[in-house]
């Protein structure tokens, strides 16, 4: 016998979020962000969720080879662009669209011999400041761009710094609007937040990432509220029950200490399938379908939860660390950190499942 411990993928789930990614998207068209492994989820295990998709979006290149292997000649979308010519060649070997955000991109991509040309989402700086071209440099880009054989079409893109937050997209919309003022392009805008509160942005294309796989973008709104669903749940079982006494400790560090007789639960799962090494005593899991706390510290195999109150849990009882009926979010800011983050960290350890 294996531990228990298993991660399960909702394919439902997941083609449920990405229908309610597409009401939202109304006349635009969705690319389904499925970068970092489709966010922990694993990318050949959520395709066949993500078949009504009008486009898929990944950094990763061996991800698009992926993705062509699988008979997809979807529109993919390089969301870093490429890195060296001969990159760029098997871009338009593959039918791939990239971002262009440096000059130096633009330099490879005027100059080298293409078998096919290739769209172009042209990334324009508008305030979050990582990549792309200032609003002033946009119109001779575009002009350069125009003029080679290389380049199929062109769509103006960005990415928004605070569309989950209180400085919204306004001041980067407009900067956008001024830069692309005197183009005629498409655009390629919107993120999970944006698609979910600003429909101003949405443009030609939208870029569903986090909302897809059932987890919310924003700090004020759960995804029950956004009507997802959660694609992955994590779940182990109770391997042990300890009885403690007062004063007896639990854990490395004897970092917790009980005050009253009190019943302790052995989960089998821990920081080496990851789960947040930083989530403190008090954490909420699932046990049975009763919420309860974890207590003492995270180890690298184990974590220790309360059963004071579950007569009836013991060894086999199963546990919930995060999915269906324990958000991810929730467990995410108990441990300081993002619903990003744990999706993505759960480790190659983890048996994984699908369920369709």
């Amino acid at each position: 016998m294996s531990r228990p411990i298993r991660a399960i993928i909702d394919l439902k789930a997941l083609r449920h979020n990405l229908a309610v990614a597409k009401r939202h998207a109304g006349n635009a068209k969705v690319f389904a962000v499925v970068k970092a492994d489709a966010y922990g989820h694993g990318l050949d295990r959520v395709l066949p969720g993500l078949t009504s998709a009008d486009g898929f979006a990944v950094l990763e290149f061996d991800s698009a080879i992926r993705i062509r292997d699988a008979g997809i000649d979807k529109p993919v979308l390089m969301l870093e662009g490429f890195f060296g010519e001969r990159e760029l060649r098997r871009f338009s070997e593959l039918s791939l669209s990239t971002v262009v955000h440096a000059a130096s991109q633009i330099d490879m991509l005027v100059r080298v011999k293409l078998s096919a040309p290739v769209t172009v989402f042209l990334k324009i700086n508008t305030g979050m400041n990582r990549l792309g071209f200032s609003p002033d440099e946009v119109a001779d880009v575009c002009n350069t761009l125009a003029q080679s054989s290389n380049v199929l079409d062109i769509v103006a893109m960005t990415h928004f710094a605070d569309a989950d937050g209180t400085r919204g997209i306004d001041w980067q919309m407009q900067s956008l609007n001024r830069a692309t003022s005197s183009q005629d392009l498409q655009l390629c805008a919107a993120n999970s937040a944006a698609l979910l509160r600003f429909p101003e942005s949405h443009g030609a294309w939208v870029r569903p990432g986090i909302m897809l796989y059932g987890a919310t973008p924003f700090s004020d709104t759960t995804a029950q509220q956004l009507q997802l669903r959660p694609v992955m749940t994590l779940q182990s079982q109770v391997i042990a029950v300890q009885e403690l006494a007062a004063g007896d400790c639990v854990g490395y560090a004897c970092a917790f200490e009980a005050v009253k007789p009190m019943r302790v639960g052995i989960v089998a799962a821990g920081y080496a399938d990851g789960y947040p090494r930083h989530a403190p005593h008090g954490t909420r899991i699932l046990v049975g379908a009763n919420r309860v706390q974890t207590v003492g510290r995270v180890s690298m195999d184990m974590i220790c939860v309360d059963l004071s109150t579950l007569p009836d849990a013991g060894v086999g009882t199963p546990v919930t660390l995060w999915g269906d009926g324990m958000p991810v979010e929730e467990v995410a800011s108990a441990a300081g950190t993002l619903n990003y983050e744990l999706l993505t960290r759960v480790t190659k350890r983890v048996p994984v499942t699908v369920s369709d």
